[in-house]
């Protein structure tokens, strides 16, 4: 059955009530940043074909609300960075020394736990999900923080987490291309954690692995921005 949005819209073309529809939804961020808008889904929902929805992404993809990235498709734009950049700055200081200061309490099992996620993830790089990717992802870290001696750490690298969530779906549908250098500097940190390497260390190479994924965004979204992140 039509949405009530396409009954009751008697004057409007296929094409605007699909405009109108996905915008509402953009705009109550149900679809988050970084989403990927899947015509044929989307065009089933409204009863409708592929056409009218291809012309509203269009038009969505013109006010920059909509992006759309060759073997990715079309996806919500991240209008407003600034608030994910701080988020990300903040979450490799916090979780490079969190998963320092956990690295002594992590077992043998921690690490091959760990390690089986990243195998999974390193799995799932040939049919590429970002959103599953980034779920896999936090699996991963949790595995490797949780442990932490302070729980204040903890709590506020999981809060950094939670409010990425909100700003976007997932980084890695805007830069696919870091998903595979990732998955390298996983088993990096894991080995170093396994060989018992200084906390220090741990935590710069901890630190430096989430900033690289905001400067390979920003690198992506702003290639003419002077500067990264290196922090």
């Amino acid at each position: 059955m039509a949405p009530e949005s396409v009954s009751s819209s008697g004057t409007q073309s296929k094409s605007q009530v699909a405009y109108h529809w996905l915008k509402e939804r953009i705009a109550r961020q149900e679809y988050t940043p970084g989403y990927r808008l899947v015509l044929s889904a989307i065009a089933k929902d409204l009863d409708m074909s592929v056409v009218p929805v291809r012309e509203a992404i269009r038009q969505l993809e013109a006010e920059g609300l909509v992006t759309f990235e060759r073997n990715v498709g079309a996806q919500v734009s991240m209008v407003d960075d600034s608030q994910y950049r701080h988020s990300m700055q903040a979450l490799s200081v916090l979780e490079g020394a969190a998963t320092a200061l956990a690295a002594g309490r992590l077992s043998e099992d921690d690490l091959r736990r760990a390690r089986a996620v990243n195998d999974r993830m390193i799995e799932s790089l040939d049919d590429f999900d970002p959103s599953a990717f980034t779920a896999l992802n936090h699996e991963f870290h949790s595995i490797l923080f949780t442990k932490c001696v302070n729980p204040r750490i903890v709590a506020l690298v999981e809060s950094e987490w939670s409010r990425l969530g909100h700003l976007r779906s997932s980084t890695f549908a805007f830069v696919p291309g870091r998903a595979h250098e990732s998955v390298r500097e996983h088993e990096n940190i894991v080995r170093l954690i396994e060989i018992g390497a200084p906390l220090g260390e741990i935590e710069q190479v901890a630190r430096r692995h989430r900033a690289a994924t905001l400067d390979a965004y920003l690198a992506h979204e702003h290639p003419d921005e002077p500067g990264l992140t290196a922090i």
